[in-house]
């Protein structure tokens, strides 16, 4: 069998400009082409009436103050508030319509990312750090919104407007537009060397501000660790030094970006002073009235931002692209362990759980398990122990699909899981790790996720047998309590309590249970073992145990050394053998259960 662990790993695109450009266009392009009709009608209408108020100077010039007609100023300047008014609705319904398109475009890939994560495996969150994750995420999701706007802004409107006042040039004189061209070429080259240079230097900011924010992120989520250990100085200066990098790359790009200025500036100062120097020359020499003249420089000076925002487009863009690429690339990540096509429900019937030379390693220069052979027979309650590293943990994340082993098969009531859905699985599986983690909302809210459709008194019931709800009723609103970040305003035992009475909630076929006792004080695991005991009748129960007296009542101990079984049996066998694992395990922890006794 291949091996379906390693996680998968995001591939650093190259892609052009355009080709970003192309996908999102596919991608968003016909959900939104009315709006984008609408919003290119009211940018058309805006660059028409801005190159019409240029137009119209000669009449101005001309008429108003050269042959002094006052017949026509009445209808010179109510055209001219006309196309003013016009142009302000046109830029309200564009602004408002591209707003919402673009609102809805990150709307929509927020979503798109938040379901794909779910259908990556484990393996890729356990080799990405989640608050780099996130940070990258919420940078980035907003550079295909602004691939769509700016495009469609600078075709519509700059490129529209910019070939209207062109138009408005050439009808008052087709020299003077030449010499207005005459330097565009240069600034077109150079304009292209800066926004290459920019690509690169764009994705090292981004990536550099990622890693910011998730360490800020990091220290928040970690801040009793970092305060009971003193690390505010170890991590000031690493964070510093991370900024100081990120301030750096946003300064080349600032110097990069901003480089555009002085090569516009130069072409706009060129072009204009020439202009005015050959208009000059033939109102001096040639008599010809001013009304054409200012006609084109008010079309030239208009031309201006519009060309400026052209020109820089390219650059603009690079930086939008590279947000949306880094998007691209984890949309574009095949998740490891989609089902197969010929991937059946899951048919439980007495949910006996068999490992038949089931081999894996995290990584591909290690091994973990190497050949393991067990069975955990239904109904029944099979333990794990062992050392540390002897792979307990990694048979426990197996049976639900964490991963896929490299070698081997895993069965449940001779099924491979491998060829089952992995909802129809999961479905049949409660789980309780080692660390609980509650979720934003209430307490209600967290043992309901165990089972959505459980009802008040199904809750209720599961948090009594998890010896919850007592404590429950003792909070400011019940079960209505909110539980802060990550349960932070509960003790350690009362989130594993809840994260137990959400496991039973669940009312599952198969209980894993991953040393599910370890955070609670000497009386709630009283408490709670005999609530697990209550559970884990008529169940499957695969519960992994370094304190060796939460297990002497499974009906099979499983004892596990360097990812293979070294001994299996009751908890009287294995501990009457001499020289056995298990009995020397049992040895060294029985003063400690005398001491606690004793204490007791």
């Amino acid at each position: 069998m291949a091996d379906k662990s390693r996680p998968e790993r995001p591939h650093v695109s190259s892609d052009t400009v355009t080709t970003v450009l192309k996908r999102v266009i596919a991608e968003n392009g016909r959900d939104h082409i009315k709006g984008y009709a609408l919003a290119v009608l009211s940018l058309a209408i805006v660059a028409l009436t801005t190159a019409f108020t240029a137009w119209i100077m000669e009449s101005v010039v001309n008429e108003a103050f050269a042959n002094k007609r006052a017949d026509l100023v009445i209808l010179i300047c109510g055209s001219i508030f006309l196309a003013f008014v016009l142009r302000g609705f046109a830029t309200y319904f564009q602004a408002v319509i591209l707003s919402k398109i673009g609102n809805n475009i990150v709307a929509r890939y927020q979503r798109r990312l938040y379901s794909h994560l779910m259908a990556l495996s484990v393996g890729f969150f356990s080799e990405s750090r989640s608050a780099y994750l996130a940070a990258q995420i919420s940078q980035n999701v907003t550079g295909i919104r602004d691939v769509l706007n700016m495009t469609v802004t600078s075709v519509a409107r700059d490129f529209l407007t910019l070939v209207a006042l062109i138009g408005v040039m050439l009808s008052k004189d087709w020299i003077l537009t030449l010499i207005v061209f005459f330097v565009a070429p240069p600034l077109l080259i150079g304009l292209r060397y800066v926004s290459k240079r920019l690509r690169s230097a764009t994705r090292e900011s981004v990536e550099l501000n990622s890693h910011v924010l998730g360490a800020m992120q990091e220290t928040v989520q970690g801040i009793t660790i970092v305060k009971a250990f003193t690390m505010e100085a170890q991590l000031k200066d690493k964070v510093e030094g991370i900024i100081a990098r990120a301030e750096n790359r946003s300064n080349r790009i600032a110097r990069l970006s901003e480089r555009t200025a002085p090569m516009t500036e130069a072409f706009a100062g060129f072009a204009i002073s020439g202009v005015l120097g050959y208009a000059a020359y033939r109102s001096i020499y040639g008599g010809i009235l001013p009304g054409a003249f200012f006609s084109f420089v008010t079309a030239l000076l208009m031309a201006y931002e519009p060309a400026k925002r052209l020109a820089r487009l390219q650059v603009s863009l690079e930086r939008a692209v590279v947000n949306a690429r880094m998007i691209y690339e984890i949309l574009d990540l095949k998740p490891r362990q989609a089902d197969r096509p010929d991937a059946k429900a899951l048919a439980v019937t007495d949910a006996t759980i068999t490992f038949k030379d089931v081999r894996f390693g995290y990584s591909d220069n290690e091994t973990i398990l190497k050949g393991l052979n067990f069975t955990a027979e239904g109904g029944k309650t099979t333990a794990l122990v062992g050392p540390s590293g002897a792979g307990k943990s990694t048979v426990i994340s197996l049976i639900p699909r964490f991963y896929d082993p490299a070698e081997g098969e895993i069965l449940i009531d001779g099924q491979d899981i491998a060829h089952v859905t992995k909802q129809s699985l999961r479905n049949a599986i409660a789980y309780v790790s080692q660390q609980p983690y509650l979720f934003e909302g209430t307490i209600r809210d967290n043992i309901r996720y165990g089972r959505p459709e459980a009802t008040d008194a199904e809750i209720e019931e599961a948090a009594r047998h998890a010896y919850a709800h007592d404590f429950i009723l003792a909070q400011p609103l019940g079960y209505e309590t909110p539980v802060g970040e990550n349960g932070v305003t509960l003790s350690g035992g009362q989130r594993q309590r809840l994260s137990i009475a959400r496991a039973l909630v669940r009312n599952a076929p198969i209980l894993l249970l991953d040393e599910a006792t370890s955070a609670l004080d000497t009386e709630s695991e009283q408490a709670v073992q005999k609530a697990l005991d209550e559970a884990m009748s008529g169940r499957t129960v695969v519960v992994i145990a370094h304190r060796l007296s939460t297990v002497v009542r499974a009906d099979k101990i499983i004892v596990m050394q360097d990812g293979a079984v070294a001994e299996e049996g009751s908890h009287a066998t294995l501990a009457s053998r001499e020289n056995g694992l298990y009995a020397r395990l049992n040895s060294l922890q029985a003063p400690v259960a005398n001491t606690d006794k004793n204490a007791e």
